[in-house]
C-alpha cells in the first residue's frame, strides 16, 4: 500500500478499508465436508473417504489466462522500447 504525503484523512481511509476487508476474511473458511450417513437411505454425501473439491479445470483456465496477459505485457514493453530507440 502506497500512502501519499498530503491528506491525512484520505490515507486513515485508505487503512481502516484495508483493516476492515483483512478482518472481515477471517469468517470465510468452508464448510467441512458432512460425514457419511449410516446406511440410511437419502443422508450422507455419498462420497467414500475423504473427497475435496476438484480445482483442476478453473485453476487450469486462470493459469492460462495469466500466462496470456503476461505474454502480452512483454510483447507490448518490448515494443515500446523498441519504438523509444
Amino acid at each position: 500500500m502506497v500512502l501519499e504525503k498530503g491528506n491525512n484523512s484520505d490515507n486513515m481511509k485508505k487503512i481502516i478499508l484495508t483493516a476492515l476487508i483483512a478482518i472481515s476474511s477471517v469468517g470465510l473458511f468452508a464448510q467441512p465436508i458432512p460425514p457419511p450417513g449410516g446406511g440410511t437411505p437419502g443422508t450422507g454425501h455419498g462420497l467414500g473417504g475423504n473427497q475435496g473439491a476438484p480445482i483442476d479445470g478453473g485453476l487450469s483456465i486462470l493459469m492460462l489466462l495469466g500466462a496470456v496477459y503476461g505474454a502480452k505485457k512483454v510483447y507490448s514493453f518490448k515494443k515500446k522500447e523498441t519504438i523509444s530507440e
